[in-house]
């Protein structure tokens, strides 16, 4: 009987896998299996220095302008353990366990990790494989989601990989990898120029990260410049309320009825006579139920409600392995008329869950613009798991009541007719250039389920006409937008730079910790101190550039395509750098005068390192400290402790109470490395 590991990408995923085949291990199928599991990456590159041959590591280490770009045919790609924070271990223990399991006669391990767009899953899965030697057998299970069907079918379709070399999403993968690690170059060249300049902060650049942070930047400054010019211009009124006006060509900025003083637009005024409305038209138009929601989509509309693009993405995945919402980190924005139909028997139950009528739910066909015969997981939305009330949620983090309620009405406004409104329009009979237009809801339809930005203009109820009067409007230069996240959201998916789900991780990467880049407030978006070096770093470089950032996207995908060879891709890192590392010389000279000298920092005196003593223990030669707490070794006690002997002496605690000291020399660890010192002992 064929026999094979199945190898999810961490325990809540294999908690999934063995729920779909009624345990963690057994028979399916005609297959046995054993479930085990990941924890996302288990292994990282080494450090650049280690690398590379010997003569070369001080090169590599360096952060000297000199000493880059790399030659990136000199570095071997190796990888080493990932460390466990505060636990002073390594994954090595997880992976020796799957290695043990797989001494147990196994016809091949099953590729179980998520099937995600950027062949993430499948890179640390091979990472995994390749650091436990597995020569045997490899299969991909392509799963939608953690749901029972979609586990099964998959495990009833596995596709054989050969050889990882010539499997496309492990190329796409390791090739982005790469990538990412070889252009931490331009953070150590934005880094040094910063500090030359007295900034004292690490300038993260990265494909993504600068594209954001430079335009976030770059918004503020138009802010920050704004100037409100107040104009006059003459409009006119209707007994209903109605406004006629003239529109300036798009991007007009000199608009000549419009005055800066008031007594200018007075005279202009006069000029004018009240006048009959005429050509008035009524137009019944149809607008169709929104996209579907992505990630990115998502915490743009949750934002204001307070949610962090961190809270969104950590609940949701929570959410998700429990089976209530769809994959998080998908790129379509359709579903196909498989995923359509499977949500269609509980489309009801989940109505009645975010408070839908079910009523307005007509539109049970599959629309054209929404449900395709192309995609993978699909949009994001809810799942088959339907919560019995949205207080169910809870337990997964903040805002799981929000997310579950947007995604669940953008998925139930597909299911509703068209908004149908009567749009208006109509002219002044002296003064044709003056026009008016409004939108006049008939059927709200869909906008009765879904419509966020309450944006249908109701107009105003009253007839039009059937005169107009002139009047002298007061109005302002619009002053720029606020950078907020559904502004940057907005941007990058007009810019097509990344996937939504990759927005939001960059996003919430870049407002976390000491070091964040971004400060996020309900949505507001604010450059911190390091963001703003980050940002002036970068300005009018390739690695900023939305267009360059757009090519590496594509490119990547060209490479997971076998249209393009990773060395290639490769390459663009150091053209990249070749073009940027000159320009961020230019922009270091623009941080003090755009920033202000930089803060000095306070020097701390070096605490005085204590005498060492020196000599031979256990046949080794060893130093260790000639003080232990308040107390000074003597002369006779280091001999005693290098001769291996207990000594004991009189000393005091941090609380200065007096105690008695027992101890001996002995191999003690501090932050992974071994040394030797004095060990108390009973």
């Amino acid at each position: 009987m064929t026999k094979y590991l199945i190898l999810t990408e961490k325990p809540s995923a294999a908690k999934n896998f063995a729920t779909a085949l009624h345990g963690a291990s057994g028979h399916f199928a005609d297959f046995d299996y054993r479930i085990m599991n990941l924890r996302g990456h288990l292994l990282n590159f080494k450090e650049p220095d280690a690398m590379v041959a010997p003569e070369l590591a001080k090169q590599y280490k360096s952060w000297k302008l000199k000493d880059m770009p790399w030659q990136l045919s000199d570095l071997n790609w190796q990888r080493t353990y990932v460390k466990q924070r505060g636990k002073g271990q390594t994954s090595k223990q997880l992976l020796d366990q799957i290695k043990a399991e797989l001494q147990n006669g196994y016809d091949g391990v099953v590729i179980a990790t998520d099937n995600d767009p950027s062949g993430e899953g499948d890179l640390l899965a091979f990472e995994a494989l390749d650091a436990i030697k597995w020569r045997g057998a490899v299969y991909r299970a392509n799963f939608m989601d953690e749901t029972a069907p979609s586990i099964q079918k998959a495990l009833k379709q596995l596709q054989p990989i050969a050889d990882k070399w010539q499997f496309g999403p492990y190329l796409k993968g390791e090739s982005r990898s790469r990538w990412d690690f070889a252009s931490m170059q331009l953070t150590r060249i934005a880094t040094t120029l910063a500090k030359e300049k007295g900034f004292k902060v690490v300038a993260r650049e990265g494909r993504l990260k600068s594209v954001i942070i430079w335009k976030i930047y770059e918004q503020w400054q138009k802010i920050k410049a704004y100037v409100p010019k107040t104009f006059y211009e003459v409009k006119f009124k209707d007994p209903a309320g109605h406004v006629f006006l003239r529109k300036p060509a798009r991007e007009q900025t000199d608009v000549p009825w419009r005055f800066e003083q008031q007594g200018l637009g007075q005279q202009d005024l006069a000029s004018y006579q009240p006048s009959q409305i005429v050509n008035e038209q009524h137009t019944t138009k149809r607008m169709a139920p929104p996209r579907l929601l992505d990630l990115a989509g998502l915490a743009a509309l949750l934002a204001p409600q307070g949610l962090s693009s961190k809270q969104v993405l950590s609940t949701y995945q929570k959410m998700y392995e429990a089976q209530y919402v769809s994959y998080p980190r998908t790129e379509d924005r359709n579903v196909t008329p498989e995923q359509f139909n499977e949500l269609l028997p509980v489309i009801d139950k989940i109505a009645a869950v975010v408070g839908v009528d079910a009523h307005l739910l007509t539109h049970r066909e599959p629309r054209k613009t929404h449900v395709k015969n192309q995609g993978s997981h699909g949009a994001n939305r809810p799942g088959v798991k339907v919560p019995n009330d949205l207080a169910q949620l809870d337990k997964f983090g903040p805002g799981a009541q929000a997310i579950y309620r947007t995604l669940a009405k953008n998925y139930l406004a597909m299911l509703a007719e068209d908004y149908i409104y009567d749009h208006v329009t109509a002219e002044l009979a002296d003064y044709p250039d003056f026009k008016t237009s409004y939108n006049l809801p008939i059927q709200l339809n869909f906008k009765a389920i879904f419509n966020p930005q309450k944006d249908e203009e109701t107009g105003i109820a009253g007839p039009l006409g059937p005169m107009a009067e002139p009047f002298l409007a007061e109005g302002v230069n619009p002053k720029p937008q606020t950078p907020t996240t559904k502004w940057i959201m907005a941007y990058l998916e007009k810019q097509e730079v990344g996937t939504g789900a990759t927005r939001v991780s960059t996003l919430s990467e870049m407002s976390q910790g000491a070091k964040a880049m971004l400060a996020e407030s309900k949505g507001k978006l604010t450059p911190t101190k390091t963001g703003d070096v980050s940002a002036i770093m970068v300005e009018n470089t390739w690695i900023a550039s939305p267009k360059i950032t757009r090519r590496l996207f594509a490119m990547m995908d060209e490479v997971g395509n076998f249209q393009m060879p990773m060395s290639q891709l490769l390459q663009s890192v150091t053209q990249v750098i070749e073009h940027d590392l000159p320009q961020m010389q230019h922009n270091a000279e623009a941080l003090v005068p755009k920033l202000g000298a930089a803060p000095k920092t306070r020097k701390v005196k070096a605490k005085p390192k204590a005498p060492q003593v020196t000599g031979t223990f256990n046949g080794e030669a060893v130093h260790f400290a000639k003080t232990w707490g308040e107390h000074t070794f003597t002369e006779q006690e280091i001999t005693d402790l290098l001769a291996g002997k207990t000594i004991t002496f009189e000393t005091t605690t941090k609380q200065k109470k007096p105690f008695t000291a027992k101890g001996r020399l002995g191999k003690r660890t501090y932050r992974g490395n071994e040394y030797v010192g004095f060990k108390l002992v009973k």
